[in-house]
């Protein structure tokens, strides 16, 4: 990930997931943002990211306490996580 930053944000007012991806540097990749919870993972659909731009998913749920890594997706290069993450509060 050395061309971009990867991040997850877990809000609770609504109880969701924000994944960001900022592309920093590089030419254009095709990737899918998404999130692990629980050993299941979910993908939001392929989409085209250049340099500059800023990719964002959300996903609004209701969850226990529960821990949650963001992942990207990049056709070619393989998947990419953040460290994990905890709703607030918990």
């Amino acid at each position: 990930m050395s061309n971009g930053q990867l991040c997850i944000v877990m809000n609770n007012r609504p109880q969701s997931i924000d994944i960001i991806y900022t592309k920093k540097n590089g030419s254009d990749i095709k990737a899918q943002l998404g999130y692990r919870m629980s050993g299941s993972s979910s993908y939001a659909g392929l989409e085209t990211i250049s340099k500059g731009d800023r990719a964002t998913q959300t996903w609004t749920m209701s969850w226990p306490c529960k821990s949650a890594v963001g992942l990207i997706k990049v056709q070619g290069q393989g998947t990419f996580e953040t460290p994990s993450a905890t709703f607030p509060g918990c």
